[in-house]
Formats: structure tokens, sequence, C-alpha cells
């Protein structure tokens, strides 16, 4: 049997009753509360739904952006035994053309019999069925005259979730996150957390296709029935004020976020009036899904301070959807600790030597992410697998009862463990005492002379110049062929197509690179607000941003 369905199961009938903690959505045009007890009696609908529409341990597909309809659609998956990806959302901009393509191929990857449509997503109800793809309105479902008495018997390493990574859509895979998964990465987060259902209150805007939105900040308070506040992303991009507004309104305490999102809140915040939030009781603010930037931490927390923020509310952390999310959380009530080292160092000789004072060739900064969770290991081993020293900087490779046993794809089913159960995260980085460093993706190392410079550092040189969208630059390396190995700088700014600013940007950013890594971009690219190529999950696609640069 499921643990974690039964978890989520007792926490609905904790919370019963009028007072019983919940789910408030609808922020910031009109807010709806349900508690969680609430929220199960429509998932059970739809559950029993679709018990008669679908395969018993079928995979079932979830478009749809308003978090009140995505709460009980996944329960009621996970209650009707069936597995649940969640689909990307097509925004404004998107070709629903290619989009539909992408949709059909990541439904045939999933072998999903069923897409649940729910709102602002009805008026495709046409391109699903023109591209012959079965669906059904969540609305229809969650109006089911039963509900499911029990839930469907589910086995520990059944599938529950089909994660999406963030690569193209065109090729895709998901990560198959079963049900003993998510019980123990639930558990290992509230336990890391200190989460507290009866006092903390979750405070979010992530999206709910991706795993820190869907799993940190939806499945961990309904599994525990804690209190959560749920908007869109769109409501945050719109207006990135309202995220400390629903904190002061509603007392939270916990949130989450990319590292980006707390650089563009610190900007308005410095502006806001005395008084405009209350910030005092937030005491775990997890920063996470992107490297994270100790000055972006820094203006935050300084930001924040005004309005009651504690230095030792921002919790760096690891994590990975094959972890099914989190790897590793930094210690809570204490601010925010970084490791300073020498560049050369750690370019040369992939040695992480802390810094002296006045360090020849430069330093490098890094946030500690915190030990293991509980029941996850952490290496760091060398390219033929021994385990390395610490200090010693090599491929990160985890092991644990969350990590994923493996892909979908479409060429079939593809482990992502190895014999002795790790998998290869993809990341290079060290440990200090236990405590996790990320240096950042392997494959985007940057070679030039010998030395490895990693993109986070040209990226984050370069967002320090004004003028650039914050958290919106980034390092591409270069086709070298028979020339040395170069990289290009592409971000955004409002200057784009201004032919003197654009120019003078371009030769800031690329004298501010040149002092941070010691050396000099090939090209510096501007781009116009919204075109620097990302994924669904907002993380930077380095591929296609290299086809911006000139030849």
């Amino acid at each position: 049997m499921s643990r974690f369905v039964d978890g989520i199961v007792a926490s609905a009938l904790d919370c019963g009753g009028e007072g019983g903690r919940g789910l408030v959505t609808g922020e910031p045009r009109q807010g709806r509360r349900r508690t969680w007890a609430q929220v199960h009696d429509e998932a059970r609908r739809i559950a029993a739904a679709l018990r008669d529409s679908v395969r018993p341990g079928a995979a079932v597909a979830v478009l749809a952006a308003d978090p009140g309809l995505i709460a009980p659609a996944v329960q009621g998956g996970w209650l009707a035994g069936n597995s649940v990806t969640m689909l990307h959302q097509p925004t404004p901009r998107t070709d629903l053309a290619r989009w539909a393509q992408d949709a059909v191929r990541v439904l045939g990857v999933v072998d999903a019999e069923l897409v649940l449509l729910g709102s602002p997503f009805e008026p495709l109800a046409d391109l699903l069925r023109a591209h012959g793809i079965r669906y059904r309105e969540l609305a229809e479902l969650a109006a089911h005259p039963e509900a499911l008495d029990r839930p469907v018997p589910t086995a520990e390493d059944a599938a529950a979730l089909l994660q999406l990574t963030s690569g193209s859509t065109a090729d895709p895979k998901a990560v198959r996150i079963t049900h003993g998964n998510l019980h123990a990465n639930t558990a290992a987060m509230v336990t890391s957390a200190r989460l507290d259902p009866v006092h903390d209150v979750a405070v979010s805007w992530l999206p709910l296709f991706h795993d820190m939105g869907l799993v940190g900040t939806l499945v961990v308070p309904m599994t525990i029935g804690m209190e959560a506040v749920q908007v869109t992303p769109t409501d945050f991009l719109t207006a990135p004020l309202l995220w400390p507004k629903l904190i002061s309104k509603y007392g939270g305490t916990v949130t989450a976020a990319p590292n980006f999102a707390y650089a563009v809140t610190a900007r308005r915040m410095a502006h806001a009036e005395d008084g405009a939030f209350d910030l005092s009781g937030l005491r775990f603010a997890l920063n996470g899904a992107e490297p994270v930037d100790t000055g972006a931490v820094r203006a935050f927390t300084e930001a924040g301070a005004r309005f009651g923020l504690a230095e030792t509310a921002m919790v760096c952390a690891y994590g990975m959807a094959e972890a099914t999310l989190a790897v590793s959380f930094a210690a809570l009530n204490r601010p925010v600790r970084v490791d300073t080292v020498s560049a050369d160092a750690l370019e040369r000789r992939r040695l992480a030597d802390p810094a002296d004072d006045g360090e020849e060739g430069g330093t490098r900064s890094f946030a500690l992410l915190g030990r293991a969770l509980p029941g996850m290991e952490i290496q760091v081993v060398d390219d033929a697998g021994t385990e390395l020293g610490e200090r010693q900087v090599g491929r990160l490779r985890i092991r644990g009862a969350a990590v994923t046993p493996g892909y979908l794809t479409a060429d079939g089913p593809v482990a992502a463990q190895d014999a002795e159960g790790w998998l290869d995260t993809g990341d290079d980085g060290y440990l200090i005492d236990g405590e996790v460093v990320i240096c950042g993706r392997r494959k985007d190392v940057i070679i030039m002379g010998g030395r490895n410079i990693y993109p986070v550092d040209i990226e984050r040189a370069a967002g320090e110049v004004d003028g650039v969208r914050a958290g919106n630059a980034a390092a591409v390396r270069l086709d070298a062929g028979s020339r040395r190995e170069r990289f290009a700088v592409v971000l955004e700014s409002k200057t784009a197509g201004t032919l003197d600013d654009e120019k003078a940007l371009r030769a800031a950013v690329a004298s501010q690179v040149a002092r941070a890594v010691g050396a000099r971009p090939a090209a510096v690219v501007v781009v116009a607000p919204g075109d620097l190529p990302k994924t669904p999950s907002g993380k930077l696609k380095r591929a296609a941003t290299a086809a911006l640069v000139p030849d």
C-alpha cells in the first residue's frame, strides 16, 4: 500500500470542520479557501470519474493553471491509482500548433490515456481533439455524482508522478517518481524544515508543472495538512510585490523560489514604503532550482529587514527532479554561509582552496547548501568513479530512497541508477564537512587556456551591470572549431534596439565579465525582455541561446 496516499487521506480527515487547515487560491482577485477535507472530497469525485474512464494504474496528464483545480486533480489521480503528469503550459506567445505536436509526443512517452483539462485552457479543447488527444474537463469530473469510497491499493514502487524534465519537449523525457520516492522525500523535507502543520503557512507562486512548485509547495502541505496559499506564476511576474503582500496578509512562515525571484523582489521592496509588509513571521525562505547568487540573497535580506525579515530566514538548497525534489537544505536559523575560494586553484587544479586576503588571480564565492536530507547520500567522484576528498571538485552523485529508478523516453525506459544505486547528477561540486557546494553544470563548463570557467560566474558579473534584467543573462560556449575556446554573453535589456545605449551596455558587460573571470567574451548580444530562451520552468536553455549569437 502507498504510505504517501495514506498520509494525504489522514491529513484530510484531520482537517475536517469549518476551521480546518486548507488551501487558499484565487488571489489577488478573489481569494477562495477550502479545507484539505473539502479538497479531498472533490478529489474523491474526480477519482471515481477516473475509475470509470481509464485503466487502473494508467497515466493521466493535467493541463491547468488554477491551483484550486490542480490540487484535487492530482490527488484524485493518486486516489484512483493513476500516475500523474503535469503538462507544460502554453503562454500567449506559444505557437499552439507546435505545442500540440510536442504534447502528443509527451503523452506518448508517458503513455497517458487522458488529459484533465482545466482553467484557463478550456479553449484548447478543439486543438486537443484535432490531434486525437482524449480529454475530459476537470469541472465535469469534479461534479461526478459519486465519490470513491477508499483509495485504490497502490504499491510503493508504482509510478505516482511522471515529472517532465526541463529539456525540449520535442525530445521528451519524464522522471519516474514512485509512491515510495514521494513518501521518502516529503517526510525528509518535513523533518529538515521542521514544518509544523498547525502553525506553519506556506505561500507560493511557483509553477505547479515544476517539481519545486508541485511537490514542495503543494504536495507537502497537502500531505501533512498544513495551511497553504497558492497563486500562479503570472500573478507574480505581473506584480512581484504580490509575494510579500500575501506573506503579510496570511502570516506566511514558509516560501520557496529560484534565485532570480529573490533578486527581482529585493529591487521592488527597496522602494516600498515603510510598513508596506510584515515579514516578521517568515522563517523558511528556500532558495533553490538554480544557482544561488549570494549577492541576491544579501539584497533580499537587507531589503526585507525593514519589514521585519530575519537574516536567518533564507535557506539555500540543492535539489533536482531525479531526487523527487530535495537533496540538501542548509542549516536552519543561521545566516547564509559562503565559501570563498581561489579562482586559480578551482579553474586549473579543480581544488576549492580557501582564498587568502588579496588572492592573486581572483576568487569565487559559493553558498553552502547543507548536508544531505535524511535517507539521502551525496558523494563526489572523479571521472573514473573514485571518491574524492574534501574540497576536491568532481562529479556529484546521489543515492537514497527518494531517488528515481529511471526515466521514460521516446526510445523506452532508461535506468537512472548504477549497480550500486548511485545517480550521476550532471553537476560539478565539492563537499565541506559533509555540506555540498555546487560549482555548475558539467556540460556547460567553458575551458579556456586550461581553466574551467563556470557560466554562472560570467552571468553574475553581467548581471551586476545597470540595464541588465535580473536573472536574465546567459553565458554560452561557442563552437571553437580551429580556434581556441570562446564564449558569448546573451542578455535581456530594455535598451535592445537602441543603437547607442545598446552599444554602451555591451561594452560595460564585456569589461565587467573580463574583470570578474579574467576572460573577455567573444560577443555580447542584447535581446528584448522575454526573448532569452528558457524552459517552461524558467531555466536558461543554453543550446537555444547559443543560436542567438551571430557567426
